[in-house]
């Protein structure tokens, strides 16, 4: 078995009602009682990736359902518009209108939305004002979120499509649509 050495830059765990509270909540001495979100940057071979992922325990409110599949589809926006040659602006303002889309405009002012990752956990965070323009073969972690849920992967961007290299094919997904186009995003791995 080939040894895959991984390096954890930040781990983040939150449960319960402070994932309400916090975007990034910071662990506690806490029990964990129904829901809770890991966040981890780690990196390999030089580049740091990011992600955040959900368990529930037992069966999930329909409220944080729709909030899922809402912010699936603000970061599909983010994912479908990070094109070499783009402007940073740009996609974050597409972001921003994706938020009014789904019913959750403003949401997007409570915690950054991401932006290019690479050797630190962002090499920049992105803002409505980044001058800065998407290179063919760069990385990038969007982290869109509405109060209570979040969608986190890290994608490369190639020429023809984008590379969700975090993604994990076993993980619950919820499948929504951007202007005509379909993907998937990490849904919430409910247990019980």
């Amino acid at each position: 078995m080939r040894k895959i050495v991984i390096f954890p830059d930040l781990i983040l765990v939150g449960s319960d009602e402070r994932l309400f509270a916090y975007r990034h909540p910071i662990a506690k001495d806490k029990e964990i009682k129904k829901y809770v979100m890991v966040v981890t940057c780690a990196e390999r071979y030089g580049l740091i990736v990011n992600l955040s992922r959900f368990v529930h325990f037992g069966k999930i409110a329909e409220e944080l359902t729709d909030k899922l599949r809402a912010v699936a589809k603000v970061d599909a926006s983010f994912i479908i518009n990070t094109r070499p040659a783009k402007k940073v602006a740009d996609i974050f303002l597409e972001g921003i209108k994706a938020y009014g889309e789904v019913g959750y405009p403003g949401e997007w002012k409570f915690h950054h939305q991401g932006g290019a990752a690479g050797y630190e956990t962002r090499d920049y965070i992105a803002t409505p004002d980044s001058s800065q323009i998407v290179q063919p073969n760069q990385a990038f972690a969007w982290n869109p979120s509405i109060r209570g849920a979040k969608s986190e992967d890290t994608i490369i961007v190639n020429e023809t499509e984008n590379e969700i290299i975090t993604d994990d094919p076993e993980w619950p997904k919820v499948e929504v649509e951007y202007n005509g186009e379909k993907i998937s995003r990490p849904g919430i791995l409910v247990e019980g």
